[in-house]
């Protein structure tokens, strides 16, 4: 696939989070890890621009050769969260594609800032025995970022308390798709809540599961 492909791909799943009610207007980013004028790197979402307005050109490349500290001066207007997308791809080299979503049900059991229990079995798309929830931090931020990873240790998805959730794959389209599953699971999650406590799977049970979800295929 050309860059410019990746690019409107990028666009194409940016509207799908304005369709399918995962993140509205401007809020959420994607990216996606390319090399780009033989310099390893990823394409995200710039900052503050509406979905249904994005041109290929309004499509940042961020490159890989430098501190995730610091903003390269030549690179213009990233999605201001650009900090995590940067640090998933350097400590998980299986992600190629990083869906961030304020979806609602999301970010409502994020607000409460604990991992959503194995009270259905497909907790373990998210690639454990249960859901993580990063510590809040100011959006943006390198703190933030840490946290991010510290949640998504063995993990392909987490939330982000008080924020939202994100969710990485082997392209755009998994990814995407990582991201709809958890916001379908934490709508039953809440659902479940408003009946009272939900009976918890057990480690064991969920190992179980791990296990068989290694060849689990979607259709």
């Amino acid at each position: 696939m050309k860059n410019l492909d990746y690019r409107k791909q990028i666009i194409e799943f940016s509207l799908k989070l304005n369709s399918t009610n995962l993140s509205p207007l401007r809020s959420g980013n994607i990216s996606i890890r390319i090399n780009e004028d033989d310099k390893d790197g990823y394409l995200i979402t710039p900052s503050g621009k509406k979905y249904e307005n994005l041109k290929p050109e309004d499509i940042v490349f961020m490159p890989f050769n430098k501190k995730s500290e610091s903003l390269d001066e030549k690179v213009k207007n990233p999605s201001s969260e650009w900090r995590f997308h940067h640090d998933i791809y350097k400590n998980k080299k299986e992600a190629k594609a990083i869906v961030h979503a304020h979806s609602p049900n999301a970010t409502a059991v994020s607000s409460h800032g604990k991992p959503v229990p194995p009270f259905h079995y497909m907790v373990a798309l998210a690639g454990g025995e249960d859901i993580k929830c990063a510590n809040y931090a100011t959006f943006g931020t390198k703190e933030l970022s840490n946290n991010v990873i510290k949640a998504l240790e063995n993990r392909k998805a987490c939330l982000m308390s008080n924020h939202g959730q994100v969710a990485f794959g082997n392209n755009l389209e998994e990814a995407f798709e990582l991201a709809l599953e958890i916001e379908n699971i934490c709508h039953q999650y809440v659902i479940a809540l408003k009946i009272g406590d939900p009976k918890i799977l057990s480690f064991e049970e969920m190992k179980k599961v791990l296990e068989k979800a290694k060849n689990y295929k979607k259709e």
